[in-house]
Order: structure tokens, then sequence, then C-alpha cells
């Protein structure tokens, strides 16, 4: 693991007058996979919008490289290198798979630079997309789609990729060989921010997770540890 990557510290953010974090801190390090779980409407992906630009925060500071990015609009924001992978994907339905792609690098020099050589890895990676390459991105299955939306993602070259509830509407073998890529682009150096319900699954994977209830973070630890925490069986491995 290396430096502090992504730093949240005492972050509150609102929906008009409805507070949805309260007094928020994280640390993301640089190489590693990060998870925060919780049950639906704990402020997840709030949480996640707010690192993307798409929400401002009331209070708290949002650093990425060790630079503020509160108030930087969500476009400058990938360009620093963040890409976020949303629940509803956010494909463009009417167009082909290796159209989607590009457009993740599309406005990133870099990456427009280096689209090729990425392309090869995302197919490394996802081999289904090579052979749906010229199919639109409505006709594939669930499971396909996702790795559509993380195949974009990665195309940008992000030096941190979130995902936003990987495993949703997906069935438990699909889920399995995400998460097994998942682990694939760390071991290639990109650092991971991930959103789950699937509370084991991304305990396992993560070297470090947050507990995330009611806008508030509750536990913190490494990820093995809380797997073990009587409070995250019982509340969510059902034990």
């Amino acid at each position: 693991m290396g430096a502090i990557l992504l730093r949240l510290a005492g972050v509150d953010v609102f929906h008009g007058k409805i507070q949805a974090l309260w007094d928020v801190s994280i640390n993301v390090e640089e190489g590693s996979i990060v998870t925060i779980v919780g049950a639906n409407s704990a402020g997840k992906t709030t949480l996640l919008r707010a690192i993307s630009g798409l929400i401002q925060p009331k209070n708290g500071k949002i650093e990425f490289l060790a630079k503020r990015i509160n108030h930087v609009s969500p476009d400058k924001i990938v360009k620093l290198g963040i890409s976020q992978v949303t629940e509803t994907r956010d494909l463009f339905p009417y167009m082909t798979v290796i159209d989607n792609l590009e457009m993740g690098s599309v406005n990133i020099e870099h990456a427009w630079k280096s689209r090729k050589e990425t392309l090869r890895w995302v197919y490394a990676l996802f081999p289904v997309l090579r052979e749906r390459k010229k199919q639109l991105a409505e006709t594939l299955s669930g499971g396909e789609q996702q790795m559509l939306a993380i195949g974009r993602a990665l195309m940008g070259r992000p030096k941190l990729l979130m995902l936003d509830e990987l495993s949703l509407g997906l069935a438990p073998a699909i889920v399995l060989e995400l998460f097994k890529t998942i682990t694939e682009i760390n071991k290639n150096g990109m650092t991971i921010l991930l959103v789950e319900q699937n509370t084991r699954h991304s305990l396992e994977l993560a070297q470090k997770g947050y507990v995330l209830e009611n806008g508030r973070v509750v536990l913190s630890g490494k990820g093995r540890e809380l797997l073990n925490n009587e409070h995250v069986k019982k509340a969510y491995l059902g034990m």
C-alpha cells in the first residue's frame, strides 16, 4: 500500500434540508481495495456522488492526490483520475459495445492516446466484450452490461475506480466472476473504492472496510476483522 490517494474529512451532505451524510471521514490508500457497506438508504451512493462532484458537501473536505476537490466540476474530477460505475450503469443503449468503450476515453488526453492498448486490456479482462463488440449495449445481458460499464470506466485510465453496487440484480455466479475480475484489476495497480450490499464478498475482498449507517460511519477496520465483528454478523450477515 502507498500514500493516501483519497481523503474525506468531516463531510456533511444534504439533500435539500435533509442531511444525508454526517461527519464522514474515510481514507483510501493508493493500491488498495476499500469497501463501504451498509443497508439501503445508508448514504453509500450519496458518498460516491459527493466524491464525483455530482453533489457538493456543506461541510468538510474531500482531497484527491492531496488536493482539495470540493467544488471541482465532475468532468474535471474524471480528468484528475476518478471514474465511477453507477448502480444504473448509464450505458448508451443504442450504441455498440466498442463505441461505449471508446466513450470512456473521450476528452481525457492521456487515455485517448493509449486507448488501443487499454482496449486490449479490457478485452483480456472481459473476453465476451470482444465477442459482442458490434452489438448494441441494450442487447447485452445484465452481467455483460455490468462488464461493459466497468470496461468503459477503465478506458479512462483512472487512478481510482469507484464501483456502486457491483452485484445488484446479477446471478451469484456472475457476481463471483466480477469480484475475481476486480481483484485482477487491483493487482494491475488500480485503487478501488467499492460500495456494496453484498457484505461478505466485499469485506473478504477489501483491505479496509467502513460500515455506514444512517449517513454515519459506525465501524471501520480491516475487511476480515469486520467480518468477525458481532454487529456486522448480526446486522449484515444474518448470523
